[in-house]
């Protein structure tokens, strides 16, 4: 067997700290990233959330079919995007999140209800970028591309995007038979302010 015919390589990391503000009031912070190297390789698509329930992916980003991509995976939390804002081998994602759980903050008898009990809200901010190469900021990564296709011309533009991405919002936590349940409402941050706010409702635990 020839190694250079078929491997993958990948390495990532997960970090998360917690800190309690007030009472039940608590700071989470996450920092995450991973790379894929060797013929075969992970793609990341950055963008969205887990088990985002009604997904949009973005297909203005271009994929690079000459990397050998084998296997893809989505980067999240990237909330204000869709699925593929950024895409690449490597990615890094930074999530930062006041959690203010409504009714067990201001009762300090028990909730019998599960729902008003885990009921929060949620102020959050993300950050992050997906891009091939040693760095985010070079010039020949996917999302500086566009290719305008008019038969029987092909033309390929190359213009400058940031390659980091941020997002800032709120959201509503609690469960419901059995269920995690996230809403959130998320602003995309870019050069002229806060864009449009985009929807995302999934099922699945916090990080």
């Amino acid at each position: 067997m020839n190694l250079n015919d078929g491997y993958m390589g990948v390495f990532g990391f997960d970090a998360r700290h917690y800190q309690r503000i007030h009472r039940q009031i608590i700071w989470a912070n996450r920092f995450a990233g991973g790379t894929s190297f060797g013929p075969q390789k992970l793609i990341y698509y950055l963008g969205g959330v887990d088990s985002w329930l009604g997904p949009v992916f973005n297909t203005d980003i271009e994929v690079n079919q000459e990397m050998g991509y084998a296997f893809q995976t989505l980067a999240t939390n990237m909330r204000g995007y869709d699925q593929n804002i950024r895409n690449g081998n490597s990615y890094m994602a930074f999530n930062s999140e006041i959690r203010f759980p409504i009714f067990s903050y201001f009762f300090d008898k028990p909730v019998k209800s599960e729902f008003l009990r885990n009921l929060q809200l949620v102020g959050f901010y993300d950050i992050g970028s997906a891009w091939e190469g040693f760095s985010p900021f070079e010039e020949d990564n996917p999302y500086n591309d566009d290719t305008i296709v008019q038969e029987p011309i092909s033309v390929v533009v190359n213009y400058f995007r940031d390659p980091l991405v941020m997002g800032t919002g709120l959201g509503l936590r609690t469960t419901l038979f059995g269920y995690f349940i996230r809403v959130d409402r998320a602003h995309p941050i870019n050069a002229f302010g806060l864009g449009d706010p985009r929807w995302y409702f999934s099922l699945s635990l916090d990080f």
